[in-house]
């Protein structure tokens, strides 16, 4: 229904982040060592299901089933055969490598399925600090080893359609090329993706530009080499395929050959000119190379294309293009053969806005071709197919398009279209927001209606800008880019509509009146508007807002604590205020500051901007400047807490600034920084824990050196990590919230990975510790410096009950022999006096049953040397060391 701009968020999410230096590229790190964790937490997707671009499916050609999804900012994901569902793959990326979930590249190997690759990177431009990097797995996406590269790639890049980009030798599997944008040229590894080389015979890196005169360096980015793509009949098991054929973004120079396995190069003769070559697909048993071709590299533009045949024996070029250059307005991508039926190849319109796209099948090798869908008597449409979109209902976008648009779509921006090479009917393709497809495509052929359905479950893809969880109704509320957000009655299932009424591109603010929840407010973008809306029925449904003039974008939006007023501060002009119908503008603040509400009094607004934070106690109408020489610098988020007025937190800061987390309890005049907290870039409040007084507070933080989501039930002492190292999403710094109602509860927000939830299995207790008890019987522990730099060290310490009684607490003492001292200490309380250290458990982590562990971690400082304790005790007894 609309164009898919993940780049608004990539950009948001830019500012203020550092990319750890890159190893060579022929190291292959590992990991980061894992981080201290709470092992009680357990996380799952908020139900959308797609929401976000897929341009590339891949098939594995000698496995039925083994298929694979990249996004380009989501990730990779793997094909579970029987739950007709996705699974990620790229959760463990961590915070210093966000970049690395956007997927540019991605290759199944045919000689070891077992085997996958992915060439990763967001942006070539400055957007994303951190070069790419191929990344191979042995186990099919379950863990993974990284080669970083001395150059960016672009995952969510102009051109991101074309591909694929990275390829395996089918005969030779230890052989891999690599497509690189840029300028950089194509690039081979011959160890299976550890180390890689530029291929100094390819002379020809590319020089298609989107827009040569784009200072951003985005649009003006050269596509490069753009597909790879062998030759099964040249080759034979265990020798390097001899004919290669490779896609380069060069209108005049767009198809190279080798036939001596990578040696030489050659432009391939007699090519057509004039167009960009997205794809190129062989068909070796009949020896024709297919060839999709755009003016364009997409995947939002192209007003023209053709489709090539290559004889591979011959040398002869065919023109076997749907229609007539004359009758295209798109280009055309998507290109696919059955392995099946050879003579039999697809390809789309990728391009096609409006109406629709098109898809065009052909079982003659291209001499005739049918469509998915023709006019009958302009504006009717006779479609081959019917769309159910029953299980993603969102997908018709609430809309009733005059004809000949139809809703839902067919599709759009669809790049990625594949059919099964092991069944005939399977075929599934990527759109601007999902992955449709059938099980009944050969139905085409005889005439006969066939289903297209969402294949989509389980891939999550949008990009969250803002959340809430109210204390009454839904609960959660979610902005989100590309498709503007949802009112989420079950986390578990997928909502029945977005947004309407008015329909965002993106919402960016989203707030609820915390004594009157039904009241919502809204704001987002809209090509003229309106981007702002209210609703009386806790986001059920929506009427939208006038705007002061000069409103260009959503910008943040609050409401007061009754739900009698609004303080909007859009893009484009300066902050007003309201009671829904027309606006004031506000005096005493700037234009562009970030506002929220007190959630006790009615009249009381917050603002911040560049280091300095602002009251209003009249509603909105004036601001007054209070508490400066907070983060000028970077990203800031704040947020006033339920209940008690006056009580405000805020986050956020840039590494080379200030940064960390800040605590109000005067309504703003004066801040204290938190102790510990390195860094923070959310916050976000939760039911208090049992016992506790104050709500639990959450925040995307870096806290005693460890990266995570951390959790404070005592209002910000004590912080405990709740995720870990196999749960990271890349970047979280756009919103968090705990859940009101449920204890424990916290919501996530990535940057194309969907919204995120963790319930825990604690049912008491707080993060400050437990009652040790005294355990009886035996121990084990295992201490492992997992970090070390010159004063400072980082520890992992796993307790494990080997006796055959269960405990209901515990305290772990040692003495450390040269004199260190224990810092920061998650998921246990530590005391230290001189030399001897006790660590306490948790409130959630005392019981331990027989054959159990808890772990905990912790930061800690040496001088002169680091020896590990030499014996821990429980309860008076030694325990043994691991």
């Amino acid at each position: 229904m609309r164009r898919t701009r993940h780049l608004l968020a990539g950009l948001a999410l830019t500012a203020g982040l550092l990319t750890a230096a890159a190893p060579s590229v022929t190291a292959a790190p590992t990991a980061a060592d894992p981080a201290a964790t709470s092992a009680s937490y357990s996380w799952k997707n908020v139900r959308v299901d797609g929401g976000g671009f897929v341009p590339g499916i891949v098939f594995n050609r000698a496995e039925k089933d083994l298929v694979y999804a990249r996004t380009d900012i989501g990730g990779v994901y793997r094909w579970n055969q029987a739950a007709a569902s996705w699974t990620p793959l790229l959760d463990s990326v961590d915070w210093d490598h966000w970049g690395h979930t956007g997927v540019v590249g991605l290759a199944s190997d045919t000689v070891d399925p077992d085997r996958l690759y992915a060439a990763v990177g967001t942006y070539t431009n400055d957007w994303d600090p951190g070069n790419g990097a191929v990344l191979r797995s042995a186990d099919r996406g379950a863990t993974w080893q990284r080669t970083d590269l001395p150059f960016k790639l672009g995952g969510n890049m102009p051109g991101r359609g074309m591909g694929e980009r990275l390829a395996v030798d089918p005969h030779e599997n230890s052989v891999l090329y690599l497509g690189a944008p840029s300028g950089n040229g194509l690039w081979r590894s011959t160890d299976s993706g550890v180390t890689w080389s530029k291929v100094s015979s390819f002379t020809n890196p590319g020089n298609h530009q989107q827009d040569p005169t784009d200072t951003s360096g985005y649009n003006s980015d050269e596509q490069g080499i753009v597909w790879v793509t062998f030759d099964e009949s040249t080759g034979t098991p265990g020798t390097a395929t001899g004919t290669i054929y490779v896609g380069v973004g060069d209108k005049e120079n767009a198809v190279y050959r080798s036939t001596d396995a990578g040696a030489t190069w050659t432009r391939l003769p007699g090519q057509p000119t004039g167009y960009l070559a997205h794809k190129g697909v062989l068909d070796a048993e009949n020896g024709h190379l297919y060839l999709a071709y755009s003016d364009t590299a997409g995947p939002y533009d192209g007003g023209k294309g053709r489709v090539w045949r290559y004889a591979t024996a011959t040398g002869e070029w065919k023109d076997i293009s749907p229609v007539a250059e004359a009758d295209t307005f798109h280009g055309f991508s998507g290109l696919t053969v059955d392995r099946q039926r050879p003579g039999t190849v697809m390809v789309s319109a990728y391009s096609a806005w409006w109406p629709d796209t098109q898809i065009f099948r052909s079982t003659d090798s291209g001499s005739t071709w049918t469509k998915a869908w023709d006019y009958t008597a302009y504006p009717t449409r006779a479609n081959r197919y019917t769309m159910d979109v029953s299980t993603v209902p969102w997908l018709t976008w609430g809309a009733t398009p005059a004809a000949p648009e139809q809703t839902p779509k067919l599709g759009w921006m669809t790049e990625a279209l594949e059919i099964d090479p092991f069944d005939s009917d399977r075929m599934m393709y990527g759109t601007g927001a999902t992955i449709y497809g059938t099980q009944e495509l050969t139905k085409w052929d005889t005439g006969t209606n066939f289903t297209i359905r969402p294949m989509v479950k389980g891939l999550e893809e949008t990009a969250v800008l803002d959340l809430a969880s109210p204390p009454s109704g839904a609960p959660l509320i979610s902005a989100l880019g590309d498709i503007g957000g949802f009112r989420h009655t079950d986390l578990t299932a997928v909502p029945s509509m977005m947004f309407t009424s008015p329909n965002f591109t993106s919402t960016t603010s989203l707030d609820y009146a915390e004594t009157n929840p039904n009241v919502v407010v809204r704001s987002g973008h809209l090509d003229g508007g309106p981007r702002v809306a209210f609703s009386a029925d806790n986001g059920a449904n929506w009427t939208p807002g006038q705007e002061p003039s000069g409103v260009t974008g959503g910008g943040t939006v609050a409401v007061s604590a009754d739900g009698g007023r609004y303080v909007w501060s859009p893009d484009g002009t300066g902050v007003h205020t309201g009671t829904g119908g027309t606006w004031t503008a506000s005096t005493g603040i700037p234009a562009g500051a970030t506002v929220e509400s007190d959630r006790v009094d009615p009249t009381t607004f917050y603002g911040f901007k560049d280091g300095t934070f602002y009251a209003s106690t009249d509603g909105g109408a004036t601001f007054t400047a209070r508490a400066t020489g907070l983060p000028a610098k970077g990203n800031a988020r704040f947020k006033a807490v339920p209940g008690r007025k006056g009580d405000v937190w805020l986050a956020g800061g840039a590494p080379d600034s200030t940064y960390g987390l800040w605590h109000s309890t005067d309504g703003g005049a004066a801040f204290t920084r938190v102790s510990g907290v390195d860094q923070a870039d959310t916050v976000g409040f939760g039911k208090a824990a049992p016992g506790a007084a104050y709500p639990a507070l959450y925040t995307s933080a870096k806290i005693g050196g460890v990266r995570g989501v951390f959790r404070s039930t005592d209002a910000g002492t004590t912080w405990v990590r709740i995720n870990d190292d196999a749960h990271q999403w890349g970047w979280t710094g756009g919103a968090i919230t705990g859940d009101p109602r449920v204890y424990g509860r916290v919501y996530v927000s990535t940057n194309g990975r969907g919204i995120i939830y963790g319930d825990t299995a604690e049912t008491g207790g707080g993060d400050g510790g437990g009652d040790p008890g005294t355990p009886s019987g035996t121990c084990k522990v295992a201490y492992k410096v997992t970090n070390q730099w010159q004063g400072g060290f980082q520890a992992d310490v796993t307790l494990t009950n080997t006796s055959t009684t269960a405990w209901t607490g515990w305290a772990l003492g040692w003495q450390y022999p040269a004199g260190q001292h224990v810092g920061q200490m998650w998921n246990a309380t530590p005391t230290q006096t001189g030399t001897s250290v006790t660590a306490g458990n948790a409130g959630w982590n005392g019981p331990i049953a027989a054959g159990a562990s808890a772990s905990f971690g912790f930061t800690g400082t040496w001088t002169g040397t680091n020896p590990v304790p030499a014996a821990f005790t429980l309860g008076g007894a030694t325990c043994s060391v691991a």
